[in-house]
């Protein structure tokens, strides 16, 4: 089962590079127009002058939350953005780590990786790179050299979130920070009730809010703190579920 849901998440992020993304994935909002992408991650945090700063095309409308806005970037720091999709995160963190600094963005989903490399061309980013990588295995960065680690609503689509926290302490510098955003519920989802769509949409993967911090524990981080937390789709509940949106720091 895992390794059906790792190929439709392929099938299904690929397709959000190919089409710009006409059906948003944690999200709120309408996302058929750069316009409206832009009004949607507003909606989750985004600054808008930060956003019209970064190349259009790195805004897909596929995150929960702002983790960069909690993250505390600063000149020469070392930022790997995982899940990194078109480059929104990449792109901002490289802006506020400047030339000194270095990103590396890390996805799986051959599409993204190469929309991401043209973004990264076309807005002359000389400080990011994007790297092909399988966040739960083995995150292509070496031991021990990283400042930050950011997330948006990515780390809920693996299948073995403890495995990829594992990865994200390893490239971490003792008393590096990991910021991420994602969605938790209140009630999990029973193996044999997985639906591969929805799990594709971040909800049928989602921990409660319990086992999401517990998964961040197990794989060794200290001080993990939820910075921000508010409701998923204004409230609604999704197949019967409540879905929340956390910001959570955690340290190395």
């Amino acid at each position: 089962m895992d390794d059906i849901i790792k190929e439709k998440v392929k099938e299904r992020y690929g397709k959000i590079a190919l089409t710009g993304n006409s059906d948003c994935c944690c999200m709120p909002g309408e996302c058929s127009t750069d316009d409206s992408l832009i009004d949607a991650s507003k909606i989750i945090g985004y600054d808008r002058d930060e956003l019209r700063s970064i190349p259009e095309a790195a805004i897909l409308g596929v995150g929960c939350g702002t983790p960069i806005k909690f993250a505390n970037l600063k000149d020469g720091e070392t930022v790997v953005d995982l899940g990194s999709g078109a480059g929104i995160d990449a792109f901002l963190s490289a802006n506020k780590v400047s030339k000194s600094g270095q990103v590396i963005g890390i996805d799986m989903t051959d599409e993204m990786l190469d929309k991401a490399r043209k973004n990264a061309k076309e807005g002359n980013y000389t400080n990011v790179e994007f790297r092909k990588g399988d966040i739960e295995k083995n995150i292509p960065v070496d031991d021990n050299i990283v400042d930050a680690v950011i997330s948006n609503c990515v780390i809920n689509l693996t299948t073995d979130k403890t495995s990829a926290f594992r990865q994200v302490h390893r490239i971490l510098k003792q008393g590096g920070r990991m910021v991420i955003s994602d969605l938790v519920t209140d009630r999990e989802i029973e193996q044999g009730q997985i639906n591969t769509e929805q799990w594709c949409s971040c909800i049928d993967g989602a921990l409660t809010r319990e086992n999401y911090i517990q998964s961040i524990k197990k794989a060794g981080f200290v001080n993990v703190d939820v910075l921000e937390e508010r409701p998923y789709m204004e409230g609604e509940k999704v197949n019967g579920r409540k879905i929340s949106s956390l910001v959570i720091r955690a340290i190395k």
